[in-house]
């Protein structure tokens, strides 16, 4: 997979990493009390306060398209729960969800906080471009130079007002964040389960001296 499409990439969360989403045919389901065990989680929301008296939820979407929140399957909680949304609308930096069987502010009050997830496989690969993907399938990606020199794998991606950054970890060592940009990370190879980074650019090197400011691992020997 060549270059991603940076300037247009949304922010989607997976365990603290994010993806670009294209909207999916409206798949929506029932609210039902079974335990969804999803192998795969990816964050979709996460619901704040009430909104009026008739069971109306706000919530922070982390899709491309905030009302295309449930266009991508099952919304399941942690605790077992599925959600169908029966109306959404956004306002403001939210949008206001009402879901099946919740009719009041009372019930609304109780998912205060509640996170929502989707199973990974529900988005839908088969609609990206040759350089478009997913954010969530990021984490776990090795971070490499030109030179084979490691300097971790992603553990996420952030957003904190500045533009995307990604979080590197190597073994022992703490966590650092660069910036996800195509100057820092120069190719995205999913199906090699790598990207390519350019240290300097990155801020993993001081440019006046190339000395370290983070401890790379070793190049690996070829096989």
């Amino acid at each position: 997979m060549t270059r991603a499409a940076w300037r247009h990439a949304a922010r989607f969360r997976f365990h603290s990493a994010a993806l670009r989403l294209r909207e999916a045919p409206d798949l929506r389901l029932h609210v039902k009390d079974v335990m969804a065990k999803l192998e795969n989680p990816v964050l979709m929301a996460t619901i704040g306060g009430a909104q009026g008296l008739r069971g109306e939820v706000r919530a922070k979407a982390y899709t491309a398209d905030p009302t295309a929140l449930g266009d991508y399957g099952n919304l399941h909680s942690m605790d077992g729960r599925t959600f169908e949304i029966l109306d959404i609308r956004e306002m403001k930096n939210v949008v206001v969800v009402r879901f099946r069987g919740i009719n009041d502010r009372n019930a609304a009050e109780a998912l205060n906080g509640l996170e929502l997830y989707i199973e990974r496989d529900n988005l839908p690969d088969e609609e990206l471009e040759e350089d478009e993907f997913f954010y969530a399938d990021l984490e776990g990606l090795e971070a490499l130079d030109d030179q084979g020199v490691s300097y971790g794998t992603v553990t996420g991606v952030f957003d904190f007002g500045a533009g995307d950054l990604l979080e590197l970890k190597g073994p022992g060592k703490r966590p650092v964040l660069i910036p996800f940009s195509e100057v820092s990370v120069l190719d995205i190879d999913l199906e090699g389960g790598k990207i390519t980074i350019d240290p300097l650019a990155a801020g993993l090197v001081d440019g006046e001296d190339g000395g370290p400011k983070f401890t790379p691992d070793k190049p690996k020997k070829k096989k």
